[in-house]
């Protein structure tokens, strides 16, 4: 059997924009995936599962997006952009590169969906600010909606 793990984004927002850091976790056999990020984040705001993949050597990473990040101390990584990773080809969704920048920004682009689709998720985001604020400015559409910049 692969081994599954918890991928855990967790995320600061200021007006300035966004930053994260990542934790991983293995799953217990019988653990929940959900139980496994929730201790992890500690007591967030909120927590999302955005997404999951498989990596070589390391099997099924389940991704959690969490806000806020409970040790806000702890050294991050700022997000200049949301840089959407594509696939290759149509009949190879993984990208050649994904760097857990291209995570962190999926993960927050899905929050933004879930403001304007969710509304539990919505009031939630609405509670704060600055959340609010940045994610009103990204484009709520699907995925494959989110302007590319590809032709």
């Amino acid at each position: 059997m692969r081994e599954v793990v918890v991928e855990l984004i967790l995320l600061r927002a200021d007006p300035q924009g966004w930053s994260y850091r990542r934790q991983v976790a293995p799953l217990d056999r019988e653990g929940d995936p959900s139980e496994l990020a929730r201790s992890l984040a500690g007591e967030p705001l909120l927590l999302h599962s955005t997404s999951w993949r498989h990596e070589p050597g390391q099997g099924i990473v389940l991704t959690y997006a969490a806000y806020p990040d409970p040790d806000p101390d702890a050294p991050a990584d700022e997000l200049d952009e949301l840089e959407v990773a594509f696939g290759a080809a149509p009949d190879d969704p993984r990208p050649a590169e994904l760097a857990p920048a291209h995570v962190a920004a999926h993960a927050i682009r899905h929050l933004a969906f879930l403001a304007a689709s969710d509304p539990v998720t919505g009031a939630a985001i609405a509670a704060d600010a600055t959340v609010a604020a940045l994610l009103g400015g990204i484009s709520a559409g699907a995925a494959g909606l989110i302007p590319s910049g590809r032709t």
